[in-house]
């Protein structure tokens, strides 16, 4: 049984008077929603949480954008406005409430929402929830509720051209960029491993929340400090009060009283856990959790409830200069952490159509395989609340950037103050997740601005250029992390990566994106030779099985010079590096789909030097995400796991890759070095047997006994190379049984 204890008496006030609350009610609105283009008057079924592409794909109305070059075909629907509605009927009785707000969870972008004909918000930021009162607007009867889209395009156009100059956003392959503008995800206006796909709609749920006297608006569980006899936490209750009134609140097993007024209240409740049980990443322990009921009362009657939950832990992110340059590293409980992991992008540009079961499926296959991090990429979204809970019950730490990338964005106060709100939405949501262990402000844009020539391309003047980065900075160092500073304890950096690869000393310093294999000219040996103190960010690509080729192009264009195949790979120089690359480690291709093979083996090749390479120079490295986990869509990429789910060839190799516990054999001039690496927080002791088989087919066996200590690095065998030496296999026994296979 946890004990909660009470350690602080709020004082509170009494009132008590005539009263006839009733519970908070939820009401789906979801159901039953039309759609049709602005300027038409042709009405047709829509769904409700989507977007309107598929929309547009269930009735017929344009080809499915994955499939072939169908992209091209659908370009159009960007430069559209759409219009959604919906009629729903209430009870008289239902409008007998306090309050009755209307909550939109998610607007795709810029929307006009108008409620019995009447104007009631305005969106303008995919980003953030919505929501307003409407008690006075609804009517017992039938209600039409109505959303107008508005195109990113038009929206944003003439603000382009009142700025006076381009912002840079290489992701858009269009002229005129407008991205930069629009809080959006980013992804949606073109990636080179994804389509150019900009959606609008209602893309998350839509209800109406109705409630008398007061309701629940968030709460925090904000733990203070936290040792194995204690844990001191405060629930930080903001409540929203219809009016004046006093409101009773239990928490666990403490009562408080409260003197609320009309708008958001915050109260504090001190509590105490006794004896804690921690929250540990994966490997390193159970990942509990403690639940903490809140519930809002008046003279008895309930009036609202939230459960809060918690994982107790520590965190800290460790940047100190040191004798090379400086450190990145994160320590959880104590422990300095090997982070090994992945980037993260969402796993649809039709994000209403990812289900709880890919979800689930996704993190879990990450533990597995011994993932201990993902990292969600700041071309994305802020993901679902089931992706944290998953992250939370798996013990997967979120590297969680906020949602830029890749370009300069505007600095007028306009856009400043909505990124405001969204970070404080989104913080506010996620910051009781106790997987989330980083808030960081953007991708690569730091290191674009400074290494990427944009001045030049753009041709800005001095003058532009000064404002342009003056803008950047206010926003990535200034306002964000003062917000931060009041909303959430956790670490925060301005930008990833914070050193860059150009340089060889830059692989001394803090956090890295290695691309000097595929954007570079290093092949794969690069990896062994360029290792930063965490590796946030490097990776090559791979075509996906023929089964999803198949998907999308007909046998006919299953060739690299294909219409459909170049139009699938949006990277630059893809189809020839993955040809150059695989030509050279795995011979030439006797078929498309021996080359499709092929592909997968060289990407798996290229993870194992690098992964290997990031393990062994633990204590220098403290981290190694690759990119990328997963896709948004059917193609050649950087992915692990294609969009269907399907594993390449290196999401099989990460099972010995990851191994919390694994023996690495590296080559050192002439001799044969075995490694024991242990990021576990046990002393290990086992045996290592090794094969090594020469050209004329004669086996050499080893057996020896390995141990090491928690969290090390240890050197357990060496051998010089015989001329005739071919091949090995090497095993790790644990506990009488094959921990990890490793061929070399």
């Amino acid at each position: 049984m946890r004990k909660f204890n009470r350690v602080l008496v709020i004082s509170f006030f009494i009132f008590f008077g005539c009263d006839t609350s009733e519970k908070l009610t939820r009401s789906d609105l979801n159901d039953h929603w039309e759609f049709t283009q602005d300027g038409k008057d042709t009405w047709r079924k829509a769904t409700v949480p989507g977007v309107v592409h598929t929309d547009l794909m269930a009735n017929n109305m344009i080809p499915h954008p994955w499939i072939g070059t169908n992209e091209l075909k659908v370009l159009w629907v960007e430069n559209e406005n759409w219009i959604y509605r919906k009629s729903f009927t209430l009870q008289k009785a239902e409008l007998d409430r306090d309050a009755i707000d209307l909550v939109f969870e998610g607007l795709d972008t810029y929307a006009d929402v108008t409620l019995n004909g009447k104007l009631i918000l305005s969106a303008d930021n995919m980003f953030r929830r919505w929501r307003t009162n409407v008690k006075d607007l609804l009517k017992a009867g039938e209600n039409e509720l109505q959303v107008k889209f508005s195109s990113p395009l038009k929206v944003n156009l003439p603000r382009l051209d009142t700025l006076g100059y381009e912002l840079p956003a290489p992701n858009e392959t269009v002229e005129r960029k407008v991205s930069p503008f629009t809080r959006k995800a980013p992804y949606h206006f073109g990636w080179d491993w994804g389509l150019r796909l900009v959606t609008s709609g209602i893309w998350r749920p839509v209800y109406l929340e109705s409630y008398d006297v007061a309701r629940i608006e968030n709460v925090q569980l904000a733990q203070k400090s936290l040792s194995d006899r204690v844990a001191k936490l405060e629930a930080v209750i903001s409540i929203d009060a219809a009016s004046a009134s006093v409101i009773d609140l239990l928490v666990m097993d403490i009562k408080v009283q409260a003197k609320v007024t009309k708008g958001i209240n915050e109260v504090i409740v001190p509590l105490e856990i006794v004896n804690p049980k921690r929250w540990w990443s994966n490997g390193w322990g159970e990942q509990n959790m403690y639940e903490i009921p809140v519930t809002l009362t008046q003279e008895g009657i309930h009036l609202d409830e939230e459960v809060a939950k918690i994982g107790l832990r520590t965190v800290e992110l460790i940047q100190e200069a040191d004798s090379i340059g400086e450190s990145f590293y994160f320590i959880i409980n104590g422990q300095p952490l090997f982070a090994r992991g992945a980037n993260y992008i969402p796993q649809s540009h039709f994000l209403p159509s990812v289900k709880d079961e890919d979800y689930e499926k996704l993190i879990k296959d990450a533990s597995d395989i011994g993932m201990n991090m993902l990292r969600v990429w700041g071309g994305g979204i802020y993901e679902n609340d089931r992706f944290y809970e998953l992250c939370d019950e798996h013990g997967i730490l979120v590297w969680q950037d906020f949602m830029f990338a890749c370009s300069m964005y505007p600095g007028d106060s306009a856009f400043i103050e909505n990124v405001e709100r969204e970070v404080i939405d989104n913080v506010k949501r996620l910051r009781n997740h106790p997987s989330i262990v980083l808030w960081n402000g953007n991708n690569e844009v730091d290191v674009a601005w400074n290494n990427w020539g944009w001045q030049k391309q753009f041709k800005f003047s001095a003058q532009d250029s000064t404002k342009i980065w003056n803008d950047y900075v206010y926003l990535f160092r200034d306002r964000i992390p003062t917000l931060l500073g009041q909303l959430d304890d956790r670490p925060y950096t301005t930008t990833s990566p914070l050193s860059n690869w150009g340089r060889p000393e830059n692989y001394n310093y803090a956090s890295m994106h290695y691309w000097g294999v595929w954007h570079g000219p290093d092949d794969f040996d690069g990896y062994r030779k360029n290792v930063g103190r965490f590796m946030s960010e490097y990776g090559f690509q791979s075509f996906p099985s023929m089964e999803t080729i198949a998907y999308f192009a007909d046998s006919s264009e299953w060739r690299l010079d294909s219409d459909v195949m170049k139009h699938h790979q949006k990277s630059y120089i893809g189809n020839g590096m993955i040809a150059e690359q695989s030509r050279k480690y795995f011979g030439e291709a006797t078929s498309f789909e021996d080359f499709v093979l092929k592909s997968q083996q060289t990407q798996a090749k290229a993870m194992q030097i690098a992964i290997d390479a990031h393990r062994l120079k633990r204590g220098h490295c403290w981290g190694t995400l690759f990119w990328q986990l997963n896709d948004c869509w059917p193609g050649p990429s950087w992915s692990a796991v294609d969009v269907f789910g399907r594993k390449k060839v290196l999401y099989e190799e990460l099972t010995s890759l990851y191994a919390p516990v694994a023996l690495i054999p590296h080559w050192e001039a002439d001799q044969l070095v075995i490694s024991l690496v242990n990021d576990s927080l046990d002393k290990i002791e086992g045996t290592m047997e090794l094969t090594l088989l020469d050209t004329s087919g004669e086996e050499t066996n080893l057996s020896l006994p390995v141990s090491s200590d928690k969290n090390s690095l240890v050197e357990v065998h060496r051998i010089t190379r015989s001329k005739n030496f071919q091949n090995g296999v090497v095993k790790l026994i644990l506990d009488e049984k094959i921990s990890v296979i490793r061929t070399f």
